[in-house]
């Protein structure tokens, strides 16, 4: 159909055409012989008819920007039913002539709509047309051409559900973002996925907050400008819009009153929730990221509260999962943030019970007097935590730079030996393992005893750890395979039943030799009780109790060491073995008692202060890190690492030891048991060999675990010292 035919031309008297609108048209004064709109209305300088003859051509092409583009702009059924439909293409295109000489002028919007025109150049997209941002939005932009069509119609590009997407082509669009340097080149993303998005686009609910609600309509301003809506200062009451009460009840806070003073470290909405990608603050999520967000402010606060259990275990749960500890909002309120001197603050004295309550729900006042952020450097806030603080270090560097040294000497002159005769030290190690006499130095039960040991320190150590390294990646991804600080908690909790069962048997095992035994204290003629046979059962060569004999037989095997004496014989037990013995004793007193008081808070905190729990926090980590890095060097090296034991020393899991090797190391036990006639009473009458391949497969994957658990360890501290 030809654009001047009769049915075309019934279209044109309807039509008010426009072309793609520009920003030059916005208030621009016009030349003085420019007819004004209503002069053009009641006497065109040519029709409708006259542009759809080229306008509505497909054939017909003209050269833009050194290219050739179809003429064919205006669809005429859009064009009749848009908001313009009755208008003259001169009413837009005001002084245009038919042969757009020297060119079609952009439309005059403000003709029409006068305010818009006024807020229009003021706005940041304005503003950038001014500054010659040509890729600015314009009116066509965001309302379209000729097809423009009401606001509140459900197809217009501004339409409220639309507007996301309208808003999106030119802030999602990757060239735009980056020649133009938009501040959230995602904010269309993230608020498809915001609690608003999802809230407007996914469930229709037309109440919920479009673009234009937040940044305005034609008035968008950045949010630097003091005048914008979504400005740090007025940004609280933007949002207060939709959310009136909780506006209301933020005024109140510290927040909003630093806000209302002009205070630029007043935080307002965004700086908690975000702008564009809101959630909802129910979500593991928002709780794991509130605590970095206030964190920005309270920077020494986030600092401390990361070393208590609720900051790791934070620090250590997965997004996606529940994470059932104290965030900051749980104790010092969300929009209602008080001083704690205020009396309706929910720290005030006469409210800090209450509040506690919500977690802990037996809380008392000992219980409120816990530090959340107590911070143990500092010995003039915080004496008593200083002090723990000052004697666990110290405790902990004695420890390791004595038996360090230890161990170095003896990896030193073990290797000595091994360069000087590695022929005799290679025979020797083999004769020790390849004994044909063999005898019992482990009964069955302290076997048991042993397991127990090992399988739950490495529980204790496996769930513990991560909390104390929580800020290296490996403790999160050994959280989220154990599952979490729900799972990782009772886990852990298990292996400390599993210790005190372990050392209560022992105690019981003791008690009862010492009920068995009780005769021998005793004269056997008279009957009574000899001070000299108790004191040999409890400082006597089969007893654990550190005697004068260990000491000489430390100054002996130091001498060893420095080439200046012979190797020293043993009796039953050396004089470090009793060390890892008694050791175990103050661990489980230090780290059990310290556990305990963190299992079960309220109950200490009845008859005790409330920092007890922070000293319970210090002692416990400290004494936990102590007890695994010693296990995991000192002991592994006792009775793995050195070279006539290396890889492993079996004894702990098949109770005997070689003549050879008694010889070789325990001579004095040797000759004491001769002399005493009771060698046969320690020869081995069980079947060590149907069961070492599997005693071996446990003792190496205890052993590796323990080496693989200290490598994570001091990754963990030498990352923490670089930082």
């Amino acid at each position: 159909m030809r654009a001047g035919s009769p049915l075309l031309r019934l279209y044109a008297w309807l039509l008010a055409g426009t072309a793609l609108l520009g920003p030059a048209g916005w208030g621009s004064a016009r030349a003085a012989d420019t007819p004004t709109t209503t002069e053009a209305r009641s006497a065109p300088a040519f029709t409708n008819a006259d542009c759809l003859d080229c306008h509505t051509d497909p054939t017909l092409t003209k050269t833009r920007a050194g290219r050739e583009v179809p003429m064919a702009a205006v669809d005429t059924n859009l064009f009749t039913r848009s908001v313009h439909g009755a208008l003259n293409c001169t009413d837009c295109h005001v002084g245009a002539t038919p042969e757009h000489d020297p060119g079609l002028p952009p439309a005059t919007c403000g003709d029409c709509h006068e305010e818009a025109a006024r807020e229009y150049p003021k706005s940041i997209h304005g503003v950038s047309h001014q500054l010659g941002a040509s890729a600015a939005a314009s009116c066509a932009d965001c309302h379209g051409a000729h097809e423009i069509i009401p606001v509140k119609h459900p197809d217009s590009p501004v339409f409220k559900l639309n507007l996301p997407r309208t808003c999106a082509k030119c802030h999602n669009n990757p060239q735009l973002v980056e020649q133009y340097r938009l501040r959230e080149p995602q904010a269309p993303a993230h608020f498809l996925d915001s609690i608003h998005g999802r809230a407007l686009l996914k469930m229709g609910l037309i109440v919920a907050p479009s673009c234009n609600d937040c940044h305005g309509v034609h008035n968008i301003k950045r949010s630097l400008d003091e005048g914008s809506p979504i400005s740090h200062a007025r940004i609280s009451k933007t949002c207060g819009q939709c959310h009136v009460k909780v506006e209301a009840i933020y005024a109140r806070s510290v927040h909003g009153q630093l806000l209302a003073r002009g205070d630029p470290a007043g935080p307002v909405c965004t700086d908690c929730h975000t702008a564009h990608d809101i959630e909802p603050p129910t979500t593991s999520h928002f709780k794991k990221v509130s605590d970095q967000r206030c964190g920005r402010c309270h920077q020494d606060r986030l600092q401390r509260y990361h070393e208590t259990y609720h900051g790791k275990a934070m620090e250590l749960g997965r997004a996606h999962r529940a994470v059932d500890v104290a965030a900051c909002y749980d104790c010092h309120g969300h929009h209602d943030v008080l001083p704690a001197s205020h009396a309706e603050s929910r720290l005030a004295p006469q409210n800090i019970v209450a509040t506690c309550q919500t977690c802990h729900p037996r809380a008392n006042v000992g219980f409120a007097g816990y530090l959340p952020h107590a911070d143990p450097l500092d010995r003039q806030n915080y004496p008593q935590l200083h002090a723990v603080f000052v004697f666990m270090t110290g405790l902990l560097i004695a420890v390791f730079a004595f038996f360090g040294g230890h161990t170095a000497l003896w990896l030193g002159r073990s290797v000595y030996l091994y360069l000087h005769d590695s022929k005799t030290f290679r025979e020797a190690k083999i004769e020790t393992q390849r004994g044909d006499e063999w005898f019992t130095r482990f009964s069955p039960f302290e076997r048991f005893l042993h397991l127990l040991v090992v399988t739950s320190f490495l529980l204790l150590v496996i769930t513990g750890m991560p909390l104390k390294f929580y800020y290296t990646d490996w403790a999160k991804t050994l959280f989220g395979f154990i599952g979490g600080a729900p799972t990782a908690r009772w886990l852990h909790r298990f292996g400390a039943v599993v210790t005190f069962l372990y050392f209560g048997l022992h105690l019981l095992h003791l008690l009862r030799l010492a009920w068995t035994n009780r005769g021998k204290l005793r004269d056997p003629q008279t009957g009574r009780w000899q001070p000299r046979r108790l004191v040999q059962a409890l400082f006597g060569p089969d007893s654990m109790v550190p005697t004068l004999r260990d000491w000489r037989d430390f100054v002996a095997h130091q001498k060893w060491f420095f080439g200046k004496g012979p190797k020293p014989q043993f009796d039953r037990w050396t004089y470090w073995e009793k060390f890892d013995y008694f050791a175990v004793f103050w661990g489980v007193f230090a780290i059990g008692l310290s556990g305990l008081i963190m299992w079960f808070p309220t109950f200490f905190t009845s008859f005790l202060p409330g920092w007890i729990i922070n000293v319970a926090l210090i002692v416990h980590s400290d004494e936990a890190l102590l007890a695994a890095g010693f296990i995991f060097t000192i002991h592994f090296f006792n009775t793995h690492f050195r070279l006539e034991k290396f890889p492993m020393d079996t004894v702990i899991f098949s109770g005997r030891i070689s003549k050879t090797e008694m010889l070789h190391e325990r001579r004095r036990w040797y000759d004491r048991l001769v002399a005493e006639g009771r060698l046969d009473d320690h020869r081995v009458r069980d079947e060590w060999e149907r069961s070492k391949g599997i005693a071996r497969a446990l003792g190496y994957l205890f052993f590796g675990t323990g080496l693989v658990l200290l490598a994570l360890i001091i990754y963990a501290m030498a990352t923490r010292l670089v930082h």
